[in-house]
């Protein structure tokens, strides 16, 4: 059966197993199955320099096999001013070639701006010849935007609808939310991208509320974003597996 994050019955659980080393990856890995991953997240930009080779992603890709994986390869950490956007393209294209199942790209890829998505026609247009070329290695496409601020449900659509365009297959935008106000009005969001948008998407937020992280996938997130411990390197947004799973899997459970 081929891995994918599209079509799935229910919000995929994706454990992002953030580590510098494919040791320390596998061992979040193994940690994460009993509680129930069924996917997993690797961010490639924190790993160092020394393990970016094609044989430990194979490695990794088939050591969480058969599920599906999601890689990022953003701007920071070890990439953080030393690769260019062009640099981390054809690494993704590398993941990609080396079995990486959904592959990140940034909206403001080519042409770095606040909000993280460009609108500059000469690299809207690189990245969809980015998005061909990495469904052409057999792998599907996430458009991420970090906005990390408050935006009006007006707004998010735009986002949203750009990323659907540019021949994304999973939309991810990330806002935020500074009081319960701000949070309610997320989640009315959730509910019109579910309404209005023709692929599936992920739709989080940061700041003092965090329901949407944590009810999300009930509401129309395609995965819920989730890790097995709080190191120091976890994202602490992100909320437990095993918490995610109850509540989940407890929601689901009192649908009539």
């Amino acid at each position: 059966m081929k891995k994918t994050f599209l079509n799935r019955e229910k919000p995929l659980l994706t454990c992002m197993v953030q580590a510098d080393n494919p040791d320390r990856i596998k061992e979040l890995v193994e940690h994460s199955l009993p509680e129930g991953a069924e996917a997993f997240g690797m961010q490639f930009c924190r790993m160092k320099p020394q393990y970016r080779r094609r044989e430990v992603y194979r490695e990794l890709f088939e050591f969480v096999s058969p599920l599906p994986t999601y890689v990022t390869n953003y701007r920071a950490c070890e990439n953080a001013g030393v690769k260019s956007d062009d640099v981390l393209a054809e690494e993704l294209l590398e993941l990609a070639e080396c079995g990486a199942t959904l592959c990140d790209v940034m909206g403001d890829c080519f042409d770095p701006c606040e909000g993280e998505l460009t609108l500059n026609e000469a690299a809207v247009e690189k990245q969809r010849r980015l998005i061909d070329a990495i469904h052409a290695r057999g792998a599907e496409v996430l458009m991420s935007s970090h906005v990390l601020k408050f935006l009006p449900a007006e707004r998010v659509l735009e986002i949203a609808f750009e990323h659907q365009r540019r021949g994304a297959d999973i939309c991810k935008i990330v806002t935020g939310a500074s009081s319960m106000a701000e949070q309610i009005e997320n989640l009315r969001i959730i509910d019109l991208l579910k309404r209005e948008l023709k692929i599936p998407f992920l739709f989080l937020c940061g700041g003092e509320c965090h329901l949407l992280r944590r009810v999300g996938g009930t509401l129309g997130n395609c995965m819920s974003l989730c890790v097995h411990e709080y190191d120091a390197v976890a994202t602490k947004v992100q909320p437990l597996l095993k918490d995610m799973k109850r509540i989940r899997d407890d929601m689901k459970g009192s649908e009539v």
